[in-house]
Order: C-alpha cells, then structure tokens, then sequence
C-alpha cells in the first residue's frame, strides 16, 4: 500500500465471531486526496469517520453489488465494524435491502461513539466489543446460523440447493428472507463471497479459475462483472486504486 495509506484489522472475539468479520481503521495520511475504489466484498460496513473537510459521523454501507468510485479525503480517519450477514436482524435489528449498492448517515451518537474515539483503535475496538456484546441475543435461529456458517466456510463455493438441504430451510424461503433482509439473492451473495476469495489469487498472478468458476471466460466475465474490470489490471492495481488489493494482507 502507498505509504500514505495507513491501514489495521483486529479480528473479533470468539464470541462474536458470527456477527463481526474484523474490527479496522483506514487512514489517508497524505495532504492530498485520493481517489479510490471499493470492490464488492460482501460485508456490512459500520464506519465512522472525520477529516479536516467533514465532520465527525457514522455510517452504515450495505451490501455492494458493483465497484464504487469514491474519493478519500486528505487527513481522513476511518474506524470501522465489519458485520456478517446475521448481524444485521440481531444487531442491527434493521434490513438493509434499501441500502443494496447504497449508505445510510446513522443519528449524532450512534452506539455512544464520538470523534474522540478515533484517537485509539484499540480503545475503539474494546468499546465497540462491549456495545455488540450487549445485543447478542440470547437464542438465534439455528437455520440462519448454520446457513451462514456453511457459506462463509466454504468462501460462497457452495450451490445453494446443497445450502438449503444442509439447513433444512428451502430455497425459495431463504431468497425470500435474502432479498427482504439484505436486497439480493443468496445465489448472488456468494457470487460476492467467491469474488472476494479470489482477490489473493489475482494479487498473486494467478488470472485463472482457482474458486470453482467453469472455466476461464466464466472467471473472467464474474471478475469483471463485479469489479469492473479484468483481472489482469485488478492485479496491476495502478496507483494503489483498488483499495481492497492495497490493503490485502498475505495469507
């Protein structure tokens, strides 16, 4: 990543762990702003940011279903919450269909945080842990829970068919709950997962089928569906651009 570019993830506790992918902070150093995109990842953003030109303030990302073209500005500092999908009934206790490819500006306050709690990550991250610890719910419904265990484990490789007979819960009832809840389909949810799990495979060089594409025109035409563009120029990533390949850790 550029230098300029400051980027953490802490993941969360055990016990939070099907509610919240990673705790992280991006930080734009440089004097400058900086133009970026942010690539369908699958994940439900809580962000809260500030920087010499905005104020202090929260937002909720939904789901993306396509790249999007945003400029970071100088000095901004961005802590945020990763949630997987089972956070949204139980933690957020609120769809986010209306937020498919789209963001929400969340009330002065949210969750008790403010500009002081961007000085330390640290701090965020054990603020943050408290305020979601005390909405875990006391019982979840097995069926989402094991749906959503299944297609995070197998990285959205999963056909849906085996989805739904694994968790006892029919096909058309979960894209029913899918698409109320979240705005899409199951089936395009892990199309999202299976893109995002080839991002250190095309960060690598390898511009071919590695997450159960049918061959390498499908890979191909899936990548630049999502992303844009081919994977060969997601793997050139000129300019630190794509900001999920600059901020890719290896595994």
């Amino acid at each position: 990543m550029a230098d300029t570019l400051h980027y953490q993830l802490i993941k969360p506790e055990p016990e939070l762990a099907d509610f919240v992918e990673s705790f992280w902070l991006l930080h734009n150093e440089a004097t400058e702003d900086k133009e970026i995109v942010i690539l369908p990842d699958g994940r439900i953003d809580l962000i809260f940011s500030q920087s010499p030109a905005v104020p202090f303030r929260a937002i909720l990302l939904g789901l993306n279903t396509r790249p999007d073209q945003l400029l970071l500005q100088a000095q901004n500092r961005m802590f945020a919450i990763s949630f997987k999908l089972l956070a949204v009934e139980y933690m957020l206790k609120s769809t986010v269909a209306d937020l498919l490819d789209n963001a929400r500006q969340l009330p002065d306050g949210f969750w008790g945080f403010n500009v002081g709690d961007l000085q330390d990550f640290e701090g965020f991250c054990k603020k943050a842990t408290q305020q979601i610890r005390s909405l875990l719910p006391e019982e979840t419904d097995e069926r989402k829970r094991r749906l959503f265990e299944l297609i995070y484990a197998a990285q959205g490789e999963m056909p849906v068919k085996t989805l739904s007979e694994k968790v006892f819960w029919s096909s058309r009832q979960i894209n029913r709950y899918c698409n109320q809840q979240f705005g899409l389909s199951l089936k395009a949810y892990c199309d999202i997962l299976r893109f995002r799990a080839s991002f250190p495979h095309i960060k690598e060089g390898k511009l071919f089928p590695e997450k159960n594409f049918a061959d390498q025109s499908h890979f191909i035409k899936a990548v630049k569906k999502l992303s844009g563009v081919l994977p060969k120029t997601l793997k050139q990533n000129t300019n630190d651009r794509f900001i999920q390949f600059s901020t890719l850790s290896p595994e």
